[in-house]
């Protein structure tokens, strides 16, 4: 297994060099002066427009021009972002633990609601629970996420009052801020916990519900419909059978042989809705304004950020493929008889 990593792991500068120089080119596009005028700040520095050109090669060649960019990338140096008024690095430091606590919250939702009801269905095939969530699971998968969050929040927000968008309220905006709090892992939640701030804790829960429902509900629908196929599959072999013979509790044929072999596809789902939701959902952390990077990604192609958006790909690109690479390996932790090839 370690040589498979280890030949999995010499891909991803492949991969990172192969996104990141398609990126590039795209860039490209855009005219010497267009880029340089990226790094005018003043109106009044337009004159020296040729001069910015000059001094960081804009009109070299695309490939001089990306070995430079790739040069600074070796060395730590991704950039600075203008639309977030910080360097790169430090903006996807910032960013990025909150969409990895929102990845977090709504996968452990995916997994429960998914799992579960796509058993159910299973279990209860062609009776009224099957019908109930198969039509739940259609509906949910149908209904266009943004139209979702708006009805979420309108309702939630606007009509009950019980949960807010954005990341924290401006009383925990002050308290994380102050002397007196102390960021241990960047993770809000678990810097609340570890603080002894019950307040706070409470506080990034509420405002993380809403937008981790939503993206629940849009994602695990399709969980439910591949849980339900392969454990319908795997209740009708031998095995299952043959436990069933031997007077195993219902229970225990169900989740302990067939729900074991028919949870190994969800894992591959799983896996792959984790990475998107890692790589920023965009459109949820623009309606509930969360301070993802999601939102840092869109932000910084509104604005022709180039620098964010290189940083924003390249990390995308070694989230994707560090996450499929995690994916092969829990597939021998949940089946033995599944080897990696060396």
């Amino acid at each position: 297994m370690i040589r498979y990593i280890l030949r999995r792991l010499l891909l991803l500068p492949l991969v990172v060099l192969g996104v990141t120089f398609l990126l590039f080119l795209l860039t490209q596009r855009l005219s010497p002066e267009m880029r340089a005028s990226l790094y005018i700040k003043d109106p009044r520095q337009m004159g020296a427009m040729e001069e910015v050109i000059r001094k960081y090669g804009l009109r070299d060649n695309v490939f001089k021009q990306y070995g430079r960019w790739l040069g600074q990338t070796i060395k730590g140096d991704l950039g600075y972002s203008h639309s977030a008024n910080m360097p790169v690095a430090q903006a996807i430091k910032e960013y990025l633990p909150a969409t990895i606590q929102l990845a977090c919250a709504t996968i452990v939702l995916v997994l429960f609601f998914g799992i579960w009801l796509g058993t159910l269905s299973a279990v209860k095939k062609d009776r009224w629970q099957d019908v109930a969530v198969r039509l739940f699971s259609v509906g949910g998968f149908s209904l266009p996420i943004f139209v979702l969050g708006l009805l979420l929040l309108m309702v939630f927000y606007g009509k009950l009052g019980w949960f807010a968008p954005g990341g924290y309220s401006v009383m925990t905006d002050i308290t994380i801020h102050g002397p007196g709090f102390h960021h241990y892992t960047g993770f809000l939640l678990i810097d609340a916990l570890l603080n002894g701030n019950m307040r706070v804790f409470l506080d990034v829960l509420r405002h993380l519900f809403l937008p981790a429902v939503t993206l629940c509900i849009g994602s695990f629908a399709l969980m439910v419909r591949v849980m339900r196929s392969s454990m319908l599959e795997e209740l009708n072999k031998d095995y299952v059978r043959t436990a069933r013979a031997k007077g195993l509790p219902e229970t225990a044929v169900i989740y302990r042989h067939g729900g074991k072999n028919a949870v190994i596809p969800v894992i591959t789902l799983a896996s792959i809705q984790f990475i998107r939701l890692l790589g920023g959902t965009v459109i949820v952390e623009t309606i509930f304004d969360y301070p993802g990077i999601g939102r840092f990604g869109v932000t910084a192609a509104q604005q022709l950020d180039i620098a964010g958006i290189m940083g924003f790909s390249l990390m995308v690109a070694v989230l994707f493929v560090l996450g499929n690479l995690l994916c092969d390996i829990l597939y021998t932790a949940v089946d033995p008889r599944i080897k990696l090839s060396e």
